[in-house]
């Protein structure tokens, strides 16, 4: 069995160009997000460094890379270490299975737009890796040696692994319609109508148990009124405590780019089939449009308290998601039939 170098060299490639796109996207995502914070709540929000604000996100880097960085005296100190990584690591390969457009012609060599989109259980990938977010938060928070810290892992934990079973199912719909677990096949059933037409119910309970699994208002509880400390980061500082924050707006867009390839038709729009680098810019819009509601939603709604935030996970959005199973498995058997 001889090594299609070719092929190593193509996944090498799309994979340093991905992971360079989620680093770029998590400094610029910060910006987009305290600007637009900032004209909804008519403030100026940065703008002075760089035109319109653009090098803030470079001054917050370097100020961060130089930022004295502490562990606490009796904190397991590798862990403590480790659990930044193993948060961080899960928001870069989720994407992985995604699919940025339709596959494109270099060289007489087919070439995808994504890394392994045409993997067959790509969305059992995708909930596979995002349940392992949960354990970098729950050993930062225990690491620590804090008992501040090791209540907010707890809250965090608990949180992510109640509304990851409501997420779970919102992937039912869009996998029953296209016949398939295959997140390009998914992308390519939504060639003529997106499924958030017929999956409106889906689409409401994918985007507020994702906006739970990434800890983002009204559902960011690590910390609680009453602490008036930041949960399971709080003894983080400089760059462990930025690949903590790196990796919440990672799997932001991370998150928003799966919810558009399931639900709003991924890279599909006028004239993809003519011009397929289109593709890209399509699914870059529907992202933006997506990452657009996480900011309106924590400009708007207030933090939920914490037992009424698992009450609503539990007896809200489950039997929701459960509902739009039935009802989605229902349309199908009919209109199958």
């Amino acid at each position: 069995m001889t090594l299609d170098w070719a092929l190593v060299a193509e996944w090498t490639v799309k994979s340093l160009i991905l992971i360079v796109l989620l680093l770029t996207g998590f400094a610029y995502l910060t910006l987009f997000e305290r600007r637009v914070l900032a004209r909804m709540q008519v403030r100026i929000g940065p703008n002075r460094a760089g035109p319109m604000g653009i090098l803030q996100p470079v001054a917050d880097g370097i100020k961060l890379i130089f930022k004295e960085e502490l562990i606490p005296d009796k904190a397991d100190k590798v862990v403590f270490v480790l659990a930044p990584v193993i948060t961080l690591i899960p928001a870069l390969i989720i994407l992985a299975v995604v699919p940025f457009g339709p596959p494109i012609e270099i060289g007489g060599r087919e070439i995808a737009l994504g890394i392994a989109d045409g993997l067959d259980v790509g969305v059992l990938y995708i909930m596979a890796v995002a349940s392992v977010a949960v354990y970098g938060i729950a050993l930062a928070g225990w690491s620590s040696n804090n008992k501040y810290a090791l209540l907010g892992g707890l809250r965090s934990s608990a949180q992510m692994v109640s509304y990851e079973i409501a997420l779970g199912l919102s992937f039912i719909g869009p996998i029953l319609l296209a016949n398939s677990m295959s997140m390009r096949s998914i992308v390519e059933a939504q060639q003529g109508w997106w499924f958030i037409l017929v999956q409106p119910i889906g689409f409401l309970v994918f985007l507020i148990a994702t906006v739970a699994e990434v800890n983002r208002a009204p559902f960011d509880m690590p910390e609680a009124e009453q602490e008036l400390a930041a949960g399971y980061h709080v003894e983080y500082s400089g760059m462990k405590f930025a690949l903590m924050f790196m990796a919440e707006y990672d799997k932001m867009i991370a998150v928003a780019a799966i919810g558009a390839s399931l639900f709003l038709g991924g890279y599909w729009g006028p004239w993809v089939d003519r011009v397929p680098l289109l593709g890209p810019l399509y699914l870059f819009l529907k992202v933006v449009a997506i990452l657009f509601l996480m900011i309106w939603m924590r400009a708007t709604l207030p933090r939920l308290r914490y037992d009424r935030l698992m009450a609503f996970g539990w007896k809200v959005m489950l039997p929701l998601a459960l509902v739009n199973v039935v009802l989605t498995a229902g349309l199908v058997m009919v209109i199958g039939g």
